[in-house]
């Protein structure tokens, strides 16, 4: 009856052991699949910080362009009063410093004139409203340009307004 006990016993402890090394590898198991997940979790906000970075320059670029475009208008009109012939210095010198001080202004923001006359026509960013036979210019060749055209990086704010040669 001892032997008996002492078998017992033996297997008892036998099983608690490989009781002991199922539980463990189960929670290695468990503990490797909630590494996993939060790998992934963290892939997830990566990727969600990003897009919501790019989101976000997008509209602040889009609200720039925006307001820009809306002084436009009145760069256009600074520029004709620079163009206009006045006898009074002071006051063309006046309008003078207003054009550069919104050029220097639309230059921080990071907005560009888009060249124009000698260029390639591109639809990308010029607007042609007339064409003529010109053989001194090449094809397709920007000859005059009636209105500016601006942009923000890739984006075109407001497209030139030009002629095209042949």
């Amino acid at each position: 009856m001892e032997e008996t006990v002492e078998k017992q016993e033996e297997l008892e402890k036998e099983t608690k052991e490989v009781n002991g090394t199922d539980e463990l590898s189960k929670t290695k198991q468990e503990l490797d699949e909630t590494k996993d997940r939060l790998k992934r979790i963290m892939a997830e906000f990566e990727n969600f910080k990003k897009r919501s970075s790019k989101e976000r320059e997008m509209l602040y670029n889009s609200l720039l362009a925006d307001i820009i475009s809306s002084f436009l208008p009145i760069i256009d009109n600074l520029e004709k009063a620079v163009d206009a012939k006045t006898e009074d210095e002071g006051y063309k010198q006046g309008i003078e410093l207003v054009l550069k001080q919104f050029m220097d202004t639309f230059k921080s923001l990071g907005v560009e004139q888009i060249e124009a006359v000698g260029k390639t026509f591109d639809p990308e960013i010029h607007e042609a409203v007339s064409s003529v036979q010109d053989e001194s210019l090449g094809e397709k060749e920007i000859k005059e340009e009636f209105r500016k055209g601006y942009k923000i990086g890739t984006k075109v704010i407001r497209h030139s307004m030009v002629v095209v040669a042949n």
